[in-house]
């Protein structure tokens, strides 16, 4: 009996369910991105992006966009920006997180955005259709078209 009881404790491991694999799970940082609208190469974030992006293992991902070279308000209460400041900052960022999937070879297939500071996102669904991201190593390439039909395209590295 006892024998029987070790080889069944012993099997446990091996009926447990085995994690999908989920190449994008980590912490990427911004290397450059360039938004093409009609053709131009703009650097929608500067030359020296500072932006972060973090996939979880629990399937959510928390995505920070910002121009490292946006200038500091006047004033250092928040809330207290000039229209000119406050209109500056919002246009080289965005913030936004929610949920994700991968299919079954761990290759990312959508996300669903929970909250944003720009709220026309919230409760939007993107698919491979207008998001892709590609991972080739310790990097990973992103391919965004907007609605409007206005694409970025991103590079991130991952953090160790």
């Amino acid at each position: 009996m006892a024998t029987a009881l070790t080889l069944s404790i012993a099997a446990l491991p091996a009926l447990a369910q085995a994690e999908p694999p989920n190449e994008i799970v980590g912490t990427w940082r911004m290397v450059q991105a360039t938004l093409d609208p009609g053709g131009e190469n703009v650097l929608p974030y500067g030359r020296k992006p500072n932006s972060m992006l973090v996939f979880t293992p629990d399937m959510h991902f928390i995505e920070v966009l910002t121009n490292g070279d946006t200038p500091r308000f006047a004033s250092d209460v928040r809330g207290e920006g000039t229209d000119e400041e406050n209109r500056m900052a919002m246009a080289q960022s965005i913030a936004f997180f929610g949920t994700y999937s991968v299919d079954e070879n761990g290759v990312f297939s959508g996300n669903r955005v929970e909250g944003a500071t720009f709220p026309n996102w919230i409760g939007s669904t993107r698919t491979t259709e207008d998001l892709t991201l590609t991972v080739e190593g310790d990097r990973m390439f992103e391919t965004f078209t907007r609605p409007e039909g206005t694409r970025i395209e991103i590079e991130w590295e991952r953090v160790n």
